[in-house]
């Protein structure tokens, strides 16, 4: 018999998620080609596949084009398409994508306050097992 107090740890151990929250928010936002892609997106407004590509390099196009349509499935992007000739597909970032603005940009502040003293904390740590 389970009690209510003990349920919730029996529930972390069988579910990844409930033990660690930021998991399925991680496995969304920043997946390898993920942050760029709204990254650029949220800095340069909206894009064509091209540009988009441009400026996030060494991504594929095929690995854009999946990236793009996991974010629009997920509701982080919105693509419009303009029937023209030739078509023109354009990206930008949807509402949702922008409420994640804060958190770049305190992990950007985190990076900036705090990158260099993890590359000392490698160096060390390499040194010490050379």
């Amino acid at each position: 018999m389970t009690t209510e107090t003990s349920r919730p740890a029996a529930d972390a151990a069988a579910d990844p998620e409930l033990a660690c929250p930021i998991s399925p928010v991680v496995d969304i936002v920043f997946s390898r080609w993920t942050s760029p892609i709204l990254w650029s997106l949220q800095a340069f407004g909206r894009q064509r596949f091209v540009e988009l590509e441009r400026r996030i390099e060494n991504i594929t196009p095929k690995v854009l084009t999946q990236r793009l349509r996991q974010l629009e499935r997920d509701g982080l992007v919105v693509r419009t398409y303009h029937p023209e000739v030739p078509p023109r597909v354009e990206y930008e970032i949807s509402e949702l994508g922008r409420t994640l603005s804060p958190l770049f940009a305190q992990i950007a502040e985190w990076g900036h306050v705090n990158l260099e003293r993890v590359e000392r904390a490698r160096r060390q740590y390499d040194d010490e097992r050379a």
